[in-house]
C-alpha cells in the first residue's frame, strides 16, 4: 500500500482523464496560437509549407495544477496579525520568471515545446472572423454552390459513412439485452450516415491583388506583401467558392501576370503607381461589370511615389472607388527613412468604401487582414461567394 501512495503521489500520470486531457490540452494549443496569431502567420517555416506540411508552432509548455515543493527551502515572506499596514514591503522574492537579469544568473527558464498543427487547422483560427465586407447580390448567372449535409441514419450504407458512436451505443445495448458481459459488434449493430446535396445560390466576386515591386520596395517590403497577399488567397479560396482573383504587379508600367510570378518574380526601376490603377479600371470595365460582379482591389506598396504622379492617381481612384465594394491600400513604411508617401493621397479622399492601413513590422500583417476582412456598417451581408 505504501509503495503504491508513494508511485501515486510522483507519478501524475495516473492523476490524468485520458480524452478529458487531450481535449484540455488542445484547447489550450488553440488558445496559444489564438493569442500570438500576429507572429505565426508572419513565420516563414509557415507561409513556405503551402498548405502541404505539418507546422511546428512554439507552444509555451502546459503544465498540470499541483503542489510544487520549495526544494531549495528558501525563506519567503508572509505576514498574519502582525503590525504592517497595506502597501508596508513586508519582503521581496527572487524573479524566477526566466527573464534575463544581470549576471549569468540560476533562476530557471520557461520551457516550450514545438506543437505539430496542420495548415487547415491554422488556416481555420485566422480566418475564423474574415468575412468579404459589404457582398452584395448582384444580377448574374444562376451560380450555385454544392456542400453536403448529413440528415438521417440508417442500417445501410457505405462503410467510409459509419456512424462509429451509434454502432457502438447499438452493440451495447444488444449485449445488455442478452445479459452478456461480452461485447462485440454485429451486422445488426451497423448505423450509417446519409447526406443530402445541398444547393445554394451565390454572388460574383473579383478581387484584384496589386503590388509594388519597383526597386524601393527590398527584401523587407515585399516580403510584407507577399505575406499578406498569401494570406489573402488561402482565405478567398477556404470560404468562398466563386471568386476570382486577379494579380497585377507594376513599377513605371504596370503588367497582369500569374499568381507564381506575383509571389516570386521581382522587379527593379521607379515608382508610378497611376499604371496599376489605370490597369485596374481598364479590367473592371472590360471583363467586370460592377452589376454582376462584387469588386474588391488591394494595392500594396511603400508609398514611394513619382510626386507628379500623385495627382493622376488621385484622380483614378475616385474613378474605380463607385465601382468596387471596397477599395483597400496597404503602406510599408520603413523605420529609417520617410519619403513621400502615397498615402497622403488616400487621406484626401472621403469614402465608406475606402480601407488604409500602414504596416511598421511583421505583427502588423494579420491587424492588417482583419481591418480589411471585416464588415462593414450594414450596407451588405456577409454572404457567399
Amino acid at each position: 500500500m505504501t509503495d503504491k501512495s508513494i508511485i501515486s503521489r510522483d507519478n501524475w500520470t495516473l492523476h490524468r482523464k485520458g480524452e478529458l486531457d487531450q481535449q484540455r490540452h488542445n484547447e489550450k494549443v488553440r488558445e496559444a496560437i489564438k493569442n500570438n496569431l500576429s507572429d505565426i502567420i508572419s513565420e516563414e517555416s509557415v507561409i513556405m509549407s503551402d498548405g502541404k506540411k505539418i507546422t511546428k508552432l512554439p507552444i509555451r509548455t502546459l503544465d498540470e495544477y499541483r503542489f510544487r515543493f520549495n526544494y531549495n527551502k528558501q525563506k519567503h515572506g508572509g505576514q498574519g496579525e502582525g503590525g504592517s499596514r497595506p502597501g508596508d514591503v513586508i519582503h521581496t522574492e527572487r524573479d524566477h520568471d526566466g527573464k534575463g537579469g544581470p549576471g549569468a544568473g540560476d533562476a530557471p527558464g520557461v520551457d516550450y515545446y514545438e506543437a505539430d498543427v496542420s495548415f487547415d487547422e491554422l488556416a481555420e483560427i485566422v480566418f475564423a472572423d474574415l468575412v468579404l465586407p459589404n457582398l452584395k447580390e448582384k444580377k448574374k448567372e444562376n451560380l450555385q454552390a454544392v456542400s453536403t449535409r448529413f440528415t438521417d441514419v440508417r442500417k445501410a450504407g457505405i462503410y467510409s459513412n459509419i456512424d462509429k458512436k451509434r454502432t457502438i451505443l447499438e452493440a451495447i445495448k444488444r449485449n445488455a439485452r442478452k445479459g452478456s458481459d461480452k461485447y462485440n459488434i454485429a451486422r445488426e449493430d451497423l448505423r450509417f450516415k446519409t447526406w443530402e446535396t445541398v444547393y445554394r445560390a451565390e454572388s460574383n466576386a473579383v478581387v484584384i491583388a496589386m503590388m509594388d515591386t519597383s526597386g524601393s520596395m527590398g527584401n523587407y517590403e515585399k516580403y510584407i506583401a507577399r505575406t499578406f497577399f498569401f494570406w489573402m488567397v488561402k482565405f478567398l479560396r477556404t470560404k468562398y467558392q466563386h471568386v476570382e482573383i486577379v494579380f497585377l504587379a507594376h513599377h513605371t508600367q504596370a503588367k497582369e501576370v500569374s499568381e507564381e510570378e506575383f509571389f516570386t518574380k521581382g522587379e527593379s526601376g521607379g515608382t508610378k503607381c497611376s499604371s496599376v490603377y489605370q490597369l485596374a479600371l481598364e479590367i473592371i470595365r472590360q471583363r467586370y461589370n460592377p452589376a454582376r460582379y462584387n469588386i474588391y482591389p488591394f494595392h500594396f506598396s511603400d508609398g514611394d511615389n513619382l510626386p507628379s504622379d500623385n495627382d493622376t492617381c488621385f484622380e483614378l481612384i475616385n474613378q474605380i472607388l463607385p465601382l468596387c465594394n471596397l477599395f483597400g491600400y496597404g503602406e510599408i513604411t520603413s523605420p529609417y527613412y520617410r519619403n513621400s508617401t502615397l498615402i497622403s493621397v488616400f487621406e484626401r479622399i472621403k469614402r465608406d468604401n475606402l480601407t488604409t492601413v500602414t504596416i511598421k513590422s511583421k505583427k502588423e500583417i494579420y491587424p492588417a487582414l482583419k481591418k480589411f476582412f471585416s464588415q462593414k456598417g450594414d450596407s451588405g451581408g456577409q454572404g457567399t461567394i
